[in-house]
């Protein structure tokens, strides 16, 4: 509505039909008199000492409203899933309540502390710890805990983060001090570190009653002091070397050791067939030789003709030289038949020629040349 209609000159918007705003002591004075009311204080139309009265009566009233509001006010307490209420009464423990809505006795007698004990804390610190092998190493860990205990927590320790990661380097140490140095940085020992760490970290907050439930302890970085980190790579290198002329070592053995046993398998086996039939001609060469001796015992001329002939023929079968008998005198011919098997090819021999018979069937000193062949078969 604007302020300066036509004709109606000048008009406040704050007033309406002239009518002024409701003074405070007026609504005071009512609520007063509806509460004497309410309380038997009666309608609040009297002299002026019933009047003032009645006013000292409106105030008790109100105080009292108000005190009863205060006290159902700080008496219901609702208390969440994930929290726990812990309640002194006089700045003494006496109950711990559950998740719900929860009555205490109003401030200043009882009092009750809100505890969240699902919420899952996280607490990271980094220490310089030795080895077994007194080498120097650097860990960076974090711890994950909760709170399971809310009187404990609150009341047993004085400050329970603080001892937590007090205790969780203490835990650490001991158990990085019963393992190697190469053990925990190649991985084969991390795992029984943190399983240790872990386990005698819950007994220390057990024992001091932090009320504090470790979750999980994590190794998030293990190495050496950066002071000392080249020389150690160096020291990795090295180990790597080692690892790799083992691992060329065992293919080269896995390689030659077979090949050495194949070969001396087939050796004992080419001895084990050369024993068999060595034994083998052994026994036959000694049955022929029986069998030999009792065919001289029974026809014992027919068996050294037999002998003679069979050697004989075993020994000249070798011999490349023919030899002609002729009873005249004349040239003998000679055959190259060693040149004919190959040994003797390309070479051209002349022709033999007999010696000068001074009579028939004799040489030139007179002497049979059959004979000496007979000689020499002898």
């Amino acid at each position: 509505m604007p302020w300066k209609e036509p004709g109606k000159g000048d008009k406040d918007p704050w007033k309406s039909n002239d009518q002024q705003p409701p003074d405070l002591e007026e609504i005071f004075n009512n609520l007063s008199a509806r509460m004497r009311s309410v309380f038997g204080g009666g309608s609040g139309k009297s002299s002026d000492s019933g009047s003032s009265s009645g006013g000292a009566g409106g105030t008790f009233a109100l105080l009292l409203v108000l005190l009863v509001f205060w006290v159902a006010w700080d008496s219901v307490h609702i208390i969440d899933e994930a929290e726990q209420g812990v309640v002194l009464r006089f700045g003494k423990y006496t109950r711990t309540l559950g998740p719900g809505i929860n009555l205490t006795l109003p401030r200043p007698i009882e009092s009750m502390i809100k505890v969240n004990v699902s919420n899952v804390r996280v607490d990271e610190d980094r220490g310089h710890m030795l080895t077994q092998d007194e080498n120097l190493v650097e860990f960076i860990y974090k711890v994950q805990f909760r709170i399971n205990n809310a009187q404990h927590f609150l009341f047993k320790v004085r400050d329970p983060e603080l001892t937590l990661r007090q205790a969780a380097e203490s835990a650490l140490r001991e158990s990085v001090g019963t393992n190697t140095l190469d053990a925990i940085l190649e991985g084969a020992a991390r795992t029984k570190v943190r399983i240790e760490t872990q386990r005698v970290l819950q007994e220390t907050l057990d024992l001091y009653q932090a009320g504090l439930q470790v979750t999980e302890f994590n190794l998030v970085d293990v190495n050496v002091p950066i002071q000392v980190r080249e020389s150690y790579s160096d020291v990795i290198r090295a180990r790597e070397d080692r690892e790799r002329f083992k691992e060329e070592a065992r293919v080269h053995a896995n390689s030659v050791i077979p090949e050495a046993r194949g070969q001396a398998a087939r050796i004992e086996q080419e001895a084990a067939g050369y024993k068999a039939a060595t034994i083998a001609l052994a026994t036959g060469e000694a049955d022929r030789f029986k069998l030999v001796l009792d065919e001289y015992h029974q026809a014992p001329t027919v068996t050294r003709k037999r002998l003679y002939l069979d050697t004989m023929e075993s020994v000249m079968a070798g011999n490349k030289k023919v030899f002609l008998d002729v009873e005249s005198s004349g040239n003998i011919l000679y055959l190259p038949l060693d040149g004919a098997a190959g040994s003797g090819a390309g070479r051209i021999l002349p022709p033999v020629k007999s010696p000068a018979v001074k009579r028939k069937g004799t040489d030139s000193r007179g002497a049979d040349p059959r004979s000496k062949v007979r000689e020499g078969r002898r």
